[in-house]
């Protein structure tokens, strides 16, 4: 990810929640960009495995949820500002985000990231790799040895492979599992996949803790009676890891 100075922390306001039927109004930002994770549906709606998780962790923390839509690349920073209350957008669990923001219990185990190419011989040591700006993926090529290209949004990413800007992509692999099979075969997986990260959690201001504490008590209720699950699977395959 991009580097978020730690004075940015200093900016952060304690949420103060409106009350709606009783129920305290928490706003989730998103991205709206990563299916099947989350993306806008055809009735222009946020969907997705993350709002279908969303809106079930708010019914038993007994929270109204209200969805905001953010481009990734200042989805932190909005979330400090107070812009919404917490982010649940397919983001990695890690030690740098850790200090800037708080994060939930993982809502989706540590998976692998993969590369795609249009051809098996793709250089990915010494090549040009597209990766989506201020994800763990563009890092990890920083410092790999190819040639890191970033773009805004994850779809950029796979245009880049197709029109000959990268060699390859590198992204969360169940992102890139329906892109592969939607292409025809002009994609392919190459390479090893690479563990990285802790799991994706929601990502909270570090002064909401009770918050934090709600969510996290609803995730470990979703694992416990197999709705998490029923879920993951649901969007990402009977192969995909579970609890």
């Amino acid at each position: 990810m991009k580097s978020i100075l730690l004075s940015t922390v200093a900016v952060a306001i304690t949420a103060t929640f409106a009350m709606a039927d009783g129920h305290s109004v928490v706003r989730m930002g998103t991205e709206g960009a990563y299916a099947p994770y989350n993306f806008i549906n055809d009735a222009g709606e946020i969907d997705g495995f993350e709002r279908e998780v969303g809106d079930e962790l708010c019914l038993r923390a007994e929270l109204t949820c209200e969805w905001v839509k953010n481009d990734w690349d200042s989805i932190i920073p909005n979330l400090v500002s107070g812009n919404y209350d917490t982010i649940i957008a397919g983001m990695s669990i890690t030690a740098e985000r850790d200090e800037v923001i708080d994060f939930t219990q993982d809502y989706y185990p540590p998976t692998a990231s993969a590369y795609v190419a249009g051809s098996e011989d793709a250089d990915l040591e010494g090549g040009v790799v597209a990766a989506q700006t201020a994800t763990i993926q563009a890092g990890y090529i920083a410092e790999s040895g190819a040639t890191l290209v970033e773009f805004a949004t994850p779809e950029e990413t796979i245009a880049a492979v197709r029109n000959g800007e990268a060699d390859a992509v590198f992204a969360d692999r169940d992102f890139l599992v329906p892109m592969v099979e939607e292409s025809g075969g002009d994609l392919l997986f190459v390479g090893e996949p690479v563990p990285l990260g802790g799991g994706v959690g929601m990502g909270l201001r570090e002064s909401d803790a009770e918050l934090r504490g709600k969510f996290d008590a609803a995730i470990t209720s979703m694992k416990e009676d197999g709705t998490l699950n029923e879920l993951l699977v649901k969007w990402f395959g009977d192969e995909v890891a579970t609890y």
